[in-house]
């Protein structure tokens, strides 16, 4: 019989509610950790004060491909391809190390929801190691988007330099500039 390390398993709790902190779904922690399901659902309860949303994991590719999702799906992947390039981060500390960072630089308010979750970032991740996603050059501004997997990339421009015809025009949008006028 083996024995379990008290050292290990304090780390994967560690590591469990590192990613419970940033928004992680109880599949996400099973998969990356070898704690229990049980064992996750309390330690959730413990962090988030909530029980654990039910429910599939988002399975869809086509979520990264339109325009804010992949622009920030776009910014998450790159800093996470400098962080398993650079630094000594890899794996799932990767994926954790750059999400923190993109919710830096995305200017994320405390009180609203990213556009990218933690269980997308993590799903991108997947899909990306899978073949399913890859990462095409803008032929305009020369950064790097996520795109569908084998995609032709000679004439691919980004989001950021064609937006579509009403980016950016949706109700949210009209009252925050309608508020920020107010307040001028």
């Amino acid at each position: 019989m083996a024995t379990k390390s008290v050292s290990k398993e304090a780390a994967e709790i560690q590591l469990a509610s590192a990613m419970i902190e940033l928004g992680a779904r109880l599949q996400v922690l099973e998969a990356e950790t070898s704690l229990s399901h049980d064992r996750l659902a309390r330690l959730y309860r413990e962090i988030r004060g909530c029980s654990p949303p039910k429910g599939m994991l988002p399975f869809s590719v086509d979520w990264f491909m339109t325009w804010l999702p992949n622009i920030h799906s776009s910014l998450f992947f790159n800093v996470y391809r400098f962080m398993v390039t650079h630094t000594p981060s890899k794996g799932i500390r990767a994926i954790i190390d750059a999400y923190r960072l993109y919710l830096e630089h995305a200017s994320v308010e405390r009180k609203e929801e990213p556009v990218l979750s933690f269980t997308r970032a993590w799903m991108l991740v997947r899909f990306y190691d899978g073949g399913m996603l890859q990462l095409s050059s803008c032929r305009q501004c020369g950064g790097d988007f996520v795109a569908h997997a084998h995609d032709p990339q000679g004439d691919f421009v980004c989001a950021i330099c064609r937006p579509p015809p009403r980016a950016g025009k949706t109700r949210a949008a009209a009252s925050q500039a309608a508020a920020a006028v107010s307040r001028a």
